[in-house]
């Protein structure tokens, strides 16, 4: 369950009677539009239906009869989001739209890169400071993702901006190839992998462009800097420095 800080009310009117569950507003938002796939009960505040639900007044289980066919709240609940309406209060709106500025900052610094600095990433302050530049003003109602064009649109005529794949080879020592592969592997896409005859590993990883620095702090990490790295932009590029 998520504390009552974190949620909002949906509310539904039927049959003269009023209905309010307390949910997560993003797990509301996907109810709505047939997209949430979790577990109910990891999203909502109660497991349980209110008249009022600010008062814990619950509504008589003859009306939730009358209205839904059950009395059990995790089937209702679903429900009262699906016909019903969100509501949030102004403080809730607030908080909401900075996490999702805050998550939309995030997605497209890891992502995104500056065409005309070599596709070097942009850093987050930039990213933010555009955005404000540009006007752009976070839906706290909808999923970062379906907001990323948007966004990408508003921040073109302020700053160079392109989001965009890297292909990166690298080759650890052998004193470290055996505990650094595991981590450096799962940063990104593995496209190849192979162990030399010396016990040094070598890998081809795809990531977001945006994550470059994230990408090599961590592979300076696994081998104390001793490791070797290469953008790859084709085939013949296929050995590490």
């Amino acid at each position: 369950m998520i504390s009552l800080d974190e949620a909002v009310t949906a509310r539904l009117e039927s049959h003269g009677q009023r209905f309010e569950v307390l949910i997560d507003p993003d797990a509301a938002l996907a109810i709505k539009r047939g997209e949430f796939d979790g577990e109910l009960e990891d999203v909502i505040a109660a497991q349980d239906v209110f008249e009022n639900a600010s008062r814990g007044d619950r509504p008589p289980e003859d009306s939730l009869e009358e209205v839904f066919g059950t009395t059990d709240p995790m089937e209702i609940i679903p429900e009262v989001v699906d016909r019903g309406e969100i509501q949030i209060t102004a403080e809730q709106r607030r908080e909401m739209q900075e996490q999702k500025r805050k998550q939309l900052i995030n997605k497209i610094t890891r992502n995104a890169v500056n065409p005309q600095m070599d596709n070097a990433p942009h850093p987050p302050e930039r990213i933010e400071s555009a955005l404000e530049q540009a006007g752009f003003r976070v839906d706290p109602m909808e999923p970062v993702d379906t907001q990323i064009d948007d966004a990408l649109d508003a921040l073109r005529p302020v700053i160079p901006i392109r989001f965009d794949e890297v292909t990166v080879a690298v080759q650890l020592p052998p004193d470290y190839a055996g505990s650094g592969q595991a981590k450096v592997r799962s940063f990104g896409d593995l496209q190849r992998e192979e162990w030399q005859n010396d016990g040094s590993w070598v890998g081809v990883l795809e990531f977001p462009a945006g994550m470059q620095n994230e990408f090599y702090d961590l592979v300076n990490e696994v081998s104390s800097g001793t490791a070797e790295t290469q953008i790859i932009k084709d085939e013949d590029d296929l050995n590490t420095r």
